[in-house]
This record gives structure tokens, sequence and C-alpha cells, in this order.
């Protein structure tokens, strides 16, 4: 059969790319591939595949970061656990968008919250000798799991949309009283469903982590991106939902990819609450030579991992957040189209055969944000994504995600702007109209 991406082509990349699936590749794995047919079809993919955030950043920042290597930052080591003036300012950003008051001292930039993220489980899969267990909260975003694979913790999870509300609980406990576990993550809003805990649900985790001594590791890397309600005024309410609010057993990781469009920088943030950062763990020492969890995290952790991030980056995330905090840049607003592209590429999709997957949070919608989920009659996610390549359409499956809904995938909206939508819809109607007639490429 004729498709829009010569099948020839699609199917001489995927041997190239010695896959044993298409639709079981790492987001990274398959962003290689769909370079490759592009490349060699000279056509451009909607690519949907990964999430790279699509704006410019903030001029702030880059001025921030240009005035720092003007005075030679860029010669010298940083301090590994940030500068001062960034510290301060992400115990300020904490306290003035979610209502938590952490020290300045327990606030660290890492190199991305990824970095944040491994460097979290690592230290709570160790501090606790008998719980060494990682708890996904799924679905969740692929590469964590590597994470803990990589650094030997057990792993358990499942899929949260079965068990919203009062339902969490029984399932959560589920898995904590059996003393196994050292940490449970989640990501709020959600990659790849784009839920949104309730904030009984917040209430829920922060209860159960405080009974069972675990510790929540809360993935904030599309903070105040639940365009829902307004949460971009410094200092005033409503605030942004966390689990820190309701345990003090916590680990907030927030990224400046995604809501600060600073992908390229490489610069997380990473909070910790001042009673855990100040306690002890009897499976620490061993590790880290120490049984103080702050002073661990740090100076074994932290500092094995890397000589700091960039100087003059934390330069400029501090000088953004500056602004943020003094209500000088709206970072909420500068955002908003993506939320807007959401809207217009799940209509799209809908009038072409296919249905949300992911669709409400308890009893209402779901936001339109930085993903969505979707499927197509007779497909199981993994064969839609090798499928959809022949349509110049790349996405990954929600089985990658530890979703229990291998019909989906995942759709990220932040490459495609309103000037592709045309293109986007020709390519879904001639999907569905092809497949309306039984026809198969992958077949």
């Amino acid at each position: 059969m004729e498709t829009p991406i010569a099948g020839d082509i699609v199917r001489k990349k995927i041997r190239e790319s010695r896959l044993a699936s298409v639709g079981l590749a790492s987001i990274r794995e398959l962003n290689r591939l769909v370079g490759a047919i592009e490349a060699a079809s000279g056509q451009r993919f909607i690519r949907m595949e990964m999430g790279i955030p699509g704006m410019a950043p903030p001029e702030i920042a880059v001025e921030g970061e240009i005035a720092a290597l003007k005075t030679g930052v860029g010669a010298i080591y940083p301090p590994f656990d940030g500068i001062p003036i960034l510290k301060t300012e992400i115990a300020r950003f904490v306290k003035q968008f979610l209502d938590v008051d952490v020290q300045p001292a327990h606030c660290l930039p890492t190199v991305g919250s990824m970095q944040g993220c491994f460097l979290s489980m690592m230290m709570a899969g160790r501090r606790i000798e008998e719980k060494n267990g990682i708890l996904f909260v799924d679905p969740g975003f692929p590469v964590n799991k590597k994470q803990a694979q990589v650094l030997g913790l057990p792993r358990e999870s499942f899929d949260v949309y079965d068990f919203r509300g009062d339902r969490l609980r029984d399932k959560l406990e589920s898995h904590l009283s059996s003393g196994r576990i050292g940490a449970l993550m989640y990501s709020n809003p959600n990659n790849p469903a784009w839920i949104c805990f309730t904030e009984k649900e917040l209430g829920i985790i922060g209860e159960l982590c405080t009974t069972y001594d675990v510790i929540a590791l809360e993935d904030l890397a599309y903070f105040g991106m639940d365009f829902r309600q307004d949460t971009s005024r410094p200092g005033v309410p409503p605030f942004i939902p966390t689990v820190a609010r309701y345990t003090d057993n916590f680990i907030l990781l927030i990224s400046s990819s995604k809501s600060f469009s600073l992908a390229g920088q490489r610069i997380g943030m990473t909070a910790i609450s001042d009673r855990l950062f100040e306690s002890t763990g009897d499976g620490l020492a061993h590790w880290f030579g120490t049984d103080r969890f702050g002073y661990a995290y740090i100076f074994g952790g932290m500092y094995s991992l890397s000589a700091g991030v960039c100087h003059s980056t934390q330069y400029g995330l501090a000088k953004l957040l500056e602004a943020v905090n003094d209500g000088k840049y709206n970072f909420v607003e500068a955002v908003k189209e993506y939320g807007d592209r959401a809207r217009s590429m799940k209509r799209l999709f809908t009038q072409n055969g296919f249905s949300l997957v992911y669709d409400m949070d308890e009893d209402q919608p779901l936001a339109d944000g930085f993903y969505f989920t979707v499927a197509y009659p007779g497909f199981t996610g993994v064969e839609l994504v090798e499928e959809l390549l022949y349509y110049g359409i790349s996405a990954i499956s929600l089985e990658t995600t530890g979703s229990s809904r291998t019909e989906g995938i995942r759709a990220c909206v932040s490459l495609t702007g309103k000037a592709r939508f045309g293109e986007l819809e020709a390519r879904l109607r001639r999907f569905d109209a092809d497949h309306k007639e039984g026809l198969r490429a992958i077949d």
C-alpha cells in the first residue's frame, strides 16, 4: 500500500535500527529512528515522541547567565550543592507557589531533574536497610524505572487510573505495609497521562508515607501546567497541589525544562523536607560514611555524581526565579500555548477515528497540557507506534510507561505548532481512511 512516507524507506530504517520492537523502543531509540527516516525520505514528521520544550528560553535567564559568564564564573567550580542566591530563590519559589517551607540549605540544583530523580532514588533506597524498594505510581516516565534498575533497587508498580480517589488508600497500603518500600514516585501532572492528583489523593499519599516511613518522590516536571486554575501569582492561593502539605517525608523534584523552557541548560531543582534532611537512617553509613540523610545526600550522593551544575546556568536560573518570585515574570502564561495545542490536537485525533485513553480526573475531564493519550481500534499501542511511522507521525506506546492501557500511545504537543495542524489533520485523515478500508502498512 502507498503511504505518506514511502514504505520501503521506513522498513529499511527499521531493519537498520536493529530494534527488537519499534513500539517498545525507548524514547531516545525511537527519536533516532525517526530522525533517520526523516533524513532518508526528506519529509518532516509530526514529532510527538519526545517531551522537548518548544518555547524560547526567557530573556531574563539568558541575560543573567551571560552577565555571570562575563564576571568569570566559567573558570571557577561552583559549590556543588548550589550557589547561595539560587538556594535562597528555590526556597522562596517553593514557599510562593506551593505554600511549603523548606530551608535554603535543603534546596539544591541538579544537572536536570533527571539527575535529581536518580540521586533521590539512590538515597531513598539505601536509607533504611530493609526498605530498598521503589514503588512507581504509574503510568510514568520510562527512564525513572531504568534508573532504579541501574541502581539495583527492587521495583513495584501499579496503574493509578484504576485506583483514583478513596480506592487509592487500599492499593497503596497493600504495597507499603510490606515494609519493603523506601520511596514511592509519581509525576504530577502526570507523564504520560496528564492525570493530576486531587487534594484528597495527595492527602492519602502523604498520610501513608508518614505512617510507613516512606519518602514521597514528587516529580514536578510540569510545574504549574494544570491550566484549569490560575496558580501563577506568587504567594496567592490557589497554590499548586503537592504532597508536601500532607507529610514531612518528601523530596520535591522541580524541572526547569518545561515550565521555564530551559531544557538545554540542564538544571533542575530539588527541595528536601527539613525533617527528612536532618533525619538518620541505618542503611546510609555503609554506602556514604554517615547516617545523616542530608549530609549523605550532598557529600555522599551528589558529590559522587557531579562536580556541580554549570556555574553560569545557576546564575541564570536564580535571576529567573527572582523575577518569578517577585511577580515580575509570569512563567505560567509563557507556557499556556501547550494547553491550546493539546486542545486542538486532541480534536484532530478524535475527529479521525482515534479515542482518548486517559480522559478523566475522578469526576472532571483531564486538563489540556503537555501530553495526551490516544488509541485506534484494532491496534495495540505497540503496533500503533510502528504503523504511524508510515504516516509521518511519531509517538511512544503506553506499555513502555507502566500503563495497563496497552492499546494506547502518548502524544507530546511541544514540537507541533499551529502552522503544522493542517499537515497533521491530512495525515490523520489519510490514516483513518486507509484503516477503515482494512489496509495496514505493517502487515
